[in-house]
């Protein structure tokens, strides 16, 4: 099974004590980006925030702003190490959003160690495009996604759904979603499911918890929620031809 950086929003970050840490005296001053994360600074951050598993360092195309990686969230800090920002980084010449391409590269690193062969798959069997979507039966906006699983397919995409029980592990959805992937015959289930009717009760080694740990890892927070193979995150349903266009468009834009 997968294993997960423990997800932590930046407000809680600063609450802990990393803005302390930034704007100690010198701390980063002088410093390039390779300079910054030391041992000792490593050594900080873990007494600060224990559940860390590493910080990474990097320049940003502004000068003087490095960008900060902490497991799941994306800071900034300057050169000297006065000042910390938590915001968006927008090239205005490029019309790029440097923040959601860092994001985009977080989420597919977090992805690399999810094994594909425990989801189930829709759609396109030959695809153009692959979409991970992190689903809820008893989500109504799910439900109409999965009615349209053939539209989706004759635009060339297929839909690989990972479980995402909005109501949280150990919830009658939960319960659901163990029962769709215990099932023998998965697909069916998983019909069912979004078809409202009532599965017969399941139990197996499944991935329910690891995929709703890891939606949460992603910043998941309402279903559906699409996943794109760069690593985008594409909230709520969107029509088949709609999604084949965003699709191509974020594809392009990557080349």
């Amino acid at each position: 099974m997968i294993g997960l950086i423990h997800h932590r929003r930046c407000a809680d970050l600063l609450a802990t004590g990393f803005l302390i840490l930034a704007l100690s005296v010198g701390l980063f001053a002088s410093a390039s980006a390779s300079e910054v994360i030391n041992n000792h600074i490593n050594e900080r951050l873990q007494t600060l925030l224990p559940d860390m598993e590493g910080v990474s360092v990097s320049a940003t195309p502004m000068d003087g702003l490095f960008e900060v990686r902490i497991g799941s969230e994306l800071v900034y800090i300057s050169e000297d190490g006065r000042y910390l920002v938590q915001g968006r980084l927008i090239d205005l010449d490029t019309q790029r959003d440097l923040t959601d391409a860092s994001m985009s590269e977080l989420r597919q690193d977090q992805l690399a160690a999810l094994d594909r062969s425990e989801l189930i798959t829709f759609g396109a069997t030959d695809p153009v495009h692959e979409v991970l979507v992190f689903t809820d039966p008893d989500c109504g906006f799910c439900r109409r996604l999965h009615e349209q699983v053939d539209g989706y397919a004759e635009a060339g995409i297929q839909i690989q759904y990972l479980a995402f029980p909005r109501a949280g592990l150990g919830s009658p959805t939960y319960d659901t979603l163990v029962s769709v992937w215990c099932a023998e015959d998965q697909r069916a289930a998983m019909d069912a499911a979004k078809a409202g009717r009532r599965l017969p009760a399941a139990h197996c080694d499944h991935p329910v918890e690891d995929h709703y740990q890891l939606g949460q890892a992603l910043g998941v927070t309402g279903t559906p929620a699409l996943v794109t193979e760069g690593g985008a995150v594409i909230p709520g349903f969107v029509p088949p031809e709609q999604l084949r266009s965003r699709l191509d468009n974020l594809a392009n834009s990557a080349r």
